[in-house]
């Protein structure tokens, strides 16, 4: 049975949310300036939105990892802006922040991730104080052979140790069944992005579940919650991504997705 509050026990809790969001402001100033420029709109996004971000759940810096994920996922700009400024907040690092980009590019395309890095650049930028961010890296220069190996290892995580553990066995099938896209999902997206160290297993599943559920790829969703699953994402806070995604992606996307994780769930 869900609980049952007033109005004024919501308020409460969405304003000690944006006491984070907007440090130094109070948050009733925060709440008036919302209607005034928004009105009915603007009041649910202070008291809808801040009270999902206090639900215990997930604790915070997992719902910045999604909201981020899910932004860049949908072009949001200035709402990428503010919710990279409040990831950091939540205890983000620059470095994690970025590793969502590789993901974007894999699950939602280059056009999305090169957008979406702009405007993190933008609040990393504000953040540090500088006109210019330090310089960045590229990632290590592995040979086919090393993709394979690092996919296997990766494919291995995320179909719970069903799949032959063997590189040439595995992308060998994966090709079968999907031509060059199997080929570039197998050694890009699992042999680099998914082998890589800046972020764990479990953040890159809430990574991706976030993107799937904006895009609405029901089939890819379903290999992906069994694959936070087998990451240590409980069904709990699987559900609670998705819970959250109804503000952020629209009810529509997070009803199909529920159906999608409870399916998965039922099966496990």
């Amino acid at each position: 049975m869900t609980d049952r509050r007033s109005y004024d026990d919501r308020h409460a809790s969405a304003s000690e949310t944006f006491a984070r969001f907007v440090p130094g402001v109070e948050p009733e100033r925060v709440a008036a300036s919302f209607v005034r420029r928004q009105g009915t709109l603007g009041g649910f996004a202070f008291d809808v939105v801040g009270d999902m971000w206090n639900r215990p759940q997930l604790v915070r810096r997992d719902r910045s990892l999604l909201v981020i994920s899910a932004l860049g996922a949908q072009g949001r700009d200035e709402e990428l802006v503010s919710h990279t400024r409040i990831g950091l907040l939540h205890g983000l690092t620059r470095i994690e922040i970025e590793e969502v980009l590789l993901h974007l590019a894999a699950y939602a395309g280059f056009p999305a991730a090169m957008a979406a890095s702009r405007h993190v650049d933008d609040a990393l930028r504000q953040a540090e104080g500088v006109e210019r961010l330090s310089e960045r890296v590229a990632a290590d220069r592995k040979s086919d052979d090393e993709r394979d190996r690092d996919a296997a290892v990766v494919l291995s995580s995320i179909t719970g140790g069903r799949s032959s553990g063997d590189p040439v066995a595995d992308l060998a099938a994966l090709t079968e069944r999907l031509g060059g896209v199997g080929e570039v999902a197998y050694r890009w997206a699992f042999g680099e992005i998914w082998s890589r160290p800046e972020l764990s297993k479990r953040d890159r599943s809430i990574v991706v579940i976030s993107i799937l559920v904006n895009l609405s790829m029901e089939h890819e969703l379903a290999i992906h919650v069994r694959a936070g699953l087998n990451h240590g994402l409980s069904q709990v806070e699987i559900e609670e991504i998705v819970t959250h995604l109804s503000l952020y992606a629209g009810i529509p996307r997070a009803v199909e997705a529920m159906r999608v994780a409870r399916e998965v769930f039922a099966q496990a």
